[in-house]
C-alpha cells in the first residue's frame, strides 16, 4: 500500500500597505520639513532685502573709499590713502564738531524731556490720556518740510518770533544762521520738536510693561511718587531706555535733513560751514563732486564706525548709571 503525498498550499503573499500608511508618512515627511525650514524661509525676505540694500552698498562703499574714484573717469586703487587725507583734513573735522554739537543739543534734552512726559503720561489720575498720547506723535507725522518752513520763519534775523521775545529781555536781534552755536541751537530745537514725541510713546510702552504690583506695594509702604520713580521705574525702564538712547545716537550722528533745510538746501550748511554736519559733507564728497567719490566713501565708512563707537559708549554709560 503506497501513501500518498500531498503538497501543502503556498503561502499567501504579505498584503501590501494600505494606500493611507503611505500617505500618512509622506505627510509626516512634509511636517518635518516644514517645521525644520519654514522658519529659514519666513525670516528670507528680510536677509534677501538687507543683502541687496544694504550689506551690499556697504561693501561697495568700503571697495569705493580705497579708491580715487571719479565717477565719469577712472577708479584708481590707493589703499587707506583716503582715511589718511581724512586726518589733515580741516572740513571732516569742522563737520565732526557740527555734529557733535548738535547731537549734545538735541539728544540729552530729548531724552529728559521724553522721559518725564512719559512718566506724566502713565499716571493713572490723567484724564483723556489716549488723547494726550495721540496729540504727543504728531510732530513727527509732521513733514520735515513743513517743519524746516515754520522753524525757519520762527528764527528769522527781523521778523522771526523768537528774536521778538529776546527783544522783551534786551537782548538785541540774533542772526541764528550766521552763528556756530545760535545755528546748533535753532537745528536742535527742530530735532526735539520731531522726535521727543516719538521717543516718548517708546518709554510709555516700557512703562506700561512694569507690574502695577510694584507700585502698589511701594504705596503702602510708604513710598512717594519721586521715590518710586526712582526705585522701580527707571530700573525696571533699563532695558528700553537703553534701546532709546542708541536710537537717538543713530540718528543724531546721521543728521542731515534738518540742517540742509535749514540752510535753503545749501550742502556747505551756512556761509562758513557752521553747520554743516557728517552727513552733508559726506553727499558733498560723494554726490555733489563727482571727481571725489571715493573721499566720499571714505567720510561714510568714518561716520559708521563713529557712530557704532558713540552707540557702544553711551550702552555702558546708561547701563553702569543704571544699577
Amino acid at each position: 500500500m503506497s501513501l500518498s503525498t500531498t503538497t501543502a498550499p503556498p503561502s499567501p503573499a504579505a498584503p501590501r500597505p494600505p494606500a493611507a500608511n503611505s500617505g500618512r508618512a509622506k505627510g509626516h515627511l512634509l511636517n518635518r520639513l516644514d517645521l525644520k525650514y519654514s522658519p529659514y524661509l519666513y525670516i528670507a525676505p528680510f536677509f534677501i532685502v538687507f543683502g541687496a540694500f544694504g550689506l551690499y552698498p556697504m561693501l561697495r562703499t568700503a571697495w569705493m573709499s580705497l579708491h580715487d574714484w571719479d565717477m565719469v573717469g577712472d577708479q584708481t586703487f590707493i589703499g587707506l590713502d583716503n582715511y589718511t587725507r581724512l586726518i589733515s583734513d580741516d572740513y571732516f573735522w569742522n563737520a565732526l564738531v557740527n555734529t557733535f554739537g548738535i547731537f549734545a543739543l538735541s539728544t540729552i534734552p530729548q531724552l529728559l524731556l521724553a522721559l518725564f512726559l512719559a512718566n506724566l503720561l502713565n499716571r493713572t489720575l490723567l484724564r483723556a490720556k489716549t488723547f494726550f498720547r495721540m496729540a504727543i506723535f504728531i510732530p513727527n507725522v509732521v513733514s520735515v518740510a513743513a517743519v524746516a518752513i515754520v522753524f525757519g520763519m520762527l528764527f528769522q534775523r527781523d521778523f522771526g518770533m523768537f528774536n521778538w521775545l529776546l527783544s522783551f529781555v534786551g537782548v538785541s536781534p540774533v542772526d541764528w544762521d550766521a552763528g556756530r552755536l545760535s545755528s546748533w541751537t535753532a537745528i536742535a530745537s527742530m530735532v526735539n520738536w520731531r522726535w521727543t514725541g516719538y521717543n516718548t510713546l517708546i518709554l510709555l510702552a516700557g512703562m506700561q510693561a512694569i507690574p502695577k504690583d510694584l507700585y502698589e506695594a511701594a504705596a503702602l509702604d510708604g513710598a512717594s511718587q519721586w521715590r518710586q520713580f526712582w526705585q522701580i521705574t527707571l530700573p525696571m525702564l533699563k532695558p528700553t531706555f537703553i534701546f532709546v538712547v542708541i536710537l537717538s545716537t543713530i540718528g543724531g550722528m546721521q543728521l542731515f535733513t534738518e540742517p540742509l533745510l535749514f540752510a535753503n538746501g545749501v550742502i556747505l550748511g551756512g556761509d562758513q560751514r557752521e553747520f554743516q554736519t557728517l552727513a552733508m559733507y559726506m553727499y558733498e564728497m560723494g554726490i555733489t563732486n563727482l571727481n571725489t567719490a571715493g573721499y566720499g566713501a571714505a567720510v561714510a565708512w568714518a561716520m559708521f564706525l563713529i557712530i557704532v563707537l558713540m552707540s557702544l559708549l553711551n550702552f555702558v554709560l546708561v547701563r553702569r548709571s543704571a544699577k
